[in-house]
């Protein structure tokens, strides 16, 4: 008896259409779905605040694919809290992104923005499950009507095949996209007449940059951009072969984080402030010269300016002289804390985690985002079940790891390198726009995007003196979403407040 043979697998083509036709299915599904709303209340600093929950998918029509037409080539879920008894016309509406690329957008969502808010610890760590969502007193919502943008790949949003989803999948692109969802919404909801503000965080920044120069093509007009987290030029953020940049520009914050967890000696020791200002005049008055020198560094300067590097971090000096007197990010995670056995957070460096018992020199995850990663994704799905009536059976990508790196940096038509830049766009934007203003909060103890390279890349914008006064730096002290500690969401309420007027 012979074995009955295998299946023959079905041509490529075949499957290839079955799983375009699913993805087709799916978006089409989605934007079909009816707006699911709910109504609420929380007190803010002037009272109960009564608000509408409005929570639908809207249609990305690409003009950036061949052959799309009109048709939906993306569905793209938008929530929004509208004040009850308001007069639209009268009332500003804020649109707020997260980053990633990849993010969703229930970080500002259930951090600082909205009306309720994740509880987690102010000192970084991780809080024990269940997981508490309260009422949000620091809420924009008395300032804006919110509305919470998930973009393609991102939460329950949807590319309708892989032809959209290569174009949503980058730069120009996603701003494409989003600026369409915007418009869309704009006209859905009749709202017109409002005062239009953009929020973005982290390459939230990135994209909010873009969309505000591609903004004034169509004609709609932006009050505002706040800018959480700067990630306007990678250059300023990616340690790779060549690029000297970011060694300088993150020196500073290595020296505050050090500083914080008691690595230094002598006088930047002494303070938080002591430490920033001995890293940032070393850094501006000698180690961008020394970098640039390279082998052609006479022997004493560099063993100077090795001595400093390793008294401004805390790192053994031998370690500086092995780096080549380059600290890269992730050196400075393993390394910093490594006599006691900890790893360094990058999104917020007040965390720490335990390393391996074999003190391995791999990174192996994030202890800045791993303290709130499972607290905000359980307790804000629990919240947009139970409370805004959301249920979807598909899983909801708080992270995507695959569209992250799928993500095309290039610009333009197609040619360039990883160091995408949007602060062109927002130079651009602030030229063209007389009107715009624009309100950037840093966290001191943020090493993915450092407060120190983001003065950098604001410095850097292309900008007359009398445009330059439009634009606001706040800084606090915690990490990437410095909201988790509730005295930094306070002030940065506060400082909100005082930037709209």
């Amino acid at each position: 008896m012979t074995d009955n043979p295998a299946p023959a697998a079905p041509p490529v083509p075949a499957a290839r259409e079955r799983v375009a036709s699913a993805q087709r299915e799916r978006v089409d599904r989605l934007l079909a779905r009816p707006p699911v709303e709910s109504r609420g209340s929380f007190d803010g600093p002037a009272g109960r605040l009564e608000y509408r929950a409005h929570a639908a998918f809207l249609p990305v029509t690409a003009s950036g694919i061949e052959g799309s037409g009109g048709d939906a080539r993306a569905a793209v879920m938008a929530t929004a809290y509208l004040l009850e008894g308001a007069d639209p016309a009268q009332r500003p509406v804020c649109f707020a992104f997260n980053g990633g690329p990849g993010s969703a957008s229930l970080w500002l969502h259930m951090g600082a923005l909205g009306p309720k808010r994740v509880v987690v610890p102010d000192d970084g760590s991780t809080p024990r499950p269940p997981y508490e969502v309260a009422d949000n007193p620091h809420s924009w919502f008395e300032h804006f009507d919110l509305v919470f943008i998930d973009p393609p790949h991102t939460g329950w949003s949807a590319a309708a095949d892989d032809e959209a989803r290569k174009w949503l999948l980058s730069v120009d692109g996603d701003a494409e996209a989003l600026s369409e969802v915007v418009r869309a919404w704009l006209a859905r909801h009749r709202r017109w007449a409002s005062p239009v503000y953009l929020a973005g965080e982290s390459y939230g920044t990135t994209r909010v940059a873009a969309m505000a120069d591609r903004r004034r093509g169509p004609g709609v007009g932006l009050a505002g951009l706040v800018l959480v987290s700067c990630a306007m030029d990678l250059q300023a953020l990616c340690f790779d072969p060549g690029n000297d940049l970011p060694y300088a520009l993150f020196l500073p914050a290595y020296a505050q984080v050090a500083q914080f967890h008691g690595l230094l000696r002598g006088a930047p020791a002494a303070s938080p402030e002591a430490a920033r200002a001995a890293a940032e005049t070393f850094a501006a008055d000698e180690y961008v010269a020394a970098l640039h020198a390279g082998s052609r560094l006479a022997p004493a300067r560099r063993a100077r300016v090795a001595r400093r590097v390793a008294e401004l971090t805390g790192l053994p000096r031998d370690l500086v002289e092995q780096c080549n007197l380059r600290i890269a990010d992730q050196t400075f995670f393993v390394e910093a804390m490594r006599d006691q056995g900890r790893i360094v957070g990058r999104l917020d460096a007040r965390a720490t985690g335990p390393m391996a018992a074999s003190r391995r020199r791999d990174w192996e995850f994030d202890p800045g985002i791993e303290s709130i990663l499972a607290p905000y994704t359980m307790g804000a799905l629990d919240y947009f079940g139970r409370t805004l009536g959301l249920q979807h059976d598909e899983r909801y990508e708080v992270l995507s790891r695959d569209a992250h790196k799928a993500w095309n940096w290039n610009r333009g038509d197609g040619h360039g390198n990883q160091y995408a830049c949007t602060s062109p766009d927002l130079a651009r934007a602030l030229r063209r726009c007389a009107h715009l203003r624009v309100l950037v909060a840093s966290g001191r103890y943020d090493l993915g995007t450092p407060y120190s390279a983001t003065d950098w890349t604001l410095a850097q914008l292309d900008v007359p003196s009398e445009v330059r006064v439009r634009i606001e730096h706040r800084y606090y002290d915690a990490g990437h979403m410095m909201y988790t500690r509730e005295a930094d969401l306070t002030r940065l309420k506060r400082d909100l407040a005082a930037w709209l007027g």
